[in-house]
């Protein structure tokens, strides 16, 4: 292996660590766990709480400050923005549980069906399965406040996530009960699509038909770039709103 290669790789993984870390913090910041205006820790401090080198941490704090969920001042420290952006991000990975809560809403469950089934072929794709391959799917109707909102279908390969293991899921987190199997989700990749909904997805949403949806299809991946979870959900147009960072092409850029 070439010193090259291998400087590559080393320089792969102090990436992936940083935008762990950026965003575990952004997934503070949305959630209010570090309110509007609030300091975070100093940089020492924060890195052990993390387990990270400081320059890992600096690299993380800049990109927060580029996509303005924190400002920093030399001397002063790093302070989360006054105005912080919309709760629902989609540059943030979280599920719907942490959704509804951060909208301020309490999570419940009016429906949930857990069952294994064959793999088809766009689930073999998205989870790099063989089709017909065991999965895991988890069906529930997600409310906020008593009210539905959304309807989600999770897939999860079977070995990673058995249906034992999900038994007492309820309004939980999918995220957690993967945590809980030493399953760690690095990043997900997310397509939207406005829909109208038909007859049957009007009536599980308890909405008229042809009232607005939209259609979130997330394949997430573990810190290896392993896919391990497959989600579609369908969400009432009316309850959430969606925000996501959209970078320039800096300057000079045509």
């Amino acid at each position: 292996m070439t010193a090259f290669v291998r400087q590559n790789r080393v320089d792969g993984v102090k990436q992936r660590l940083s935008f762990s870390i950026r965003d575990e913090l952004a997934r503070r910041i949305t959630l209010g766990r570090i309110p509007a205006g609030g300091r975070l820790p100093p940089e020492p401090q924060l890195a052990v709480e993390l387990g990270v080198s400081r320059p890992t941490l600096r690299e993380a704090l800049r990109s927060l400050e580029e996509d303005g969920f924190v400002t920093r001042t030399r001397g002063a420290g790093t302070y989360v923005a006054h105005q912080p952006r919309l709760r629902n991000n989609l540059d943030v990975n979280f599920g719907v549980t942490e959704a509804i809560r951060a909208a301020g809403m309490v999570p419940g469950t009016a429906f949930s069906k857990i069952h294994t089934a064959a793999a088809s072929g766009d689930e073999a794709e998205a989870l790099d399965l063989a089709e017909g391959d065991t999965v895991v799917t988890i069906e529930r109707i997600r409310t906020a406040d008593g009210r539905p909102v959304v309807w989600s279908r999770d897939v999860a390969p079977a070995t990673l996530l058995p249906v034992g293991s999900l038994r007492r899921l309820g309004s939980g987190s999918i995220y957690d009960a993967l945590a809980a199997r030493g399953i760690s989700v690095q990043r997900g990749v997310v397509t939207l699509e406005p829909l109208s909904a038909d007859s049957t997805l009007a009536k599980t949403l308890a909405i008229g038909p042809g009232s607005q949806v939209l259609y979130l299809r997330q394949v997430d991946y573990d810190p290896e770039g392993e896919p391990v979870l497959l989600s579609h959900e369908y969400h009432v147009a009316d309850a959430f709103e969606f925000s996501v960072i959209r970078r320039g092409l800096g300057r000079g850029s045509e």
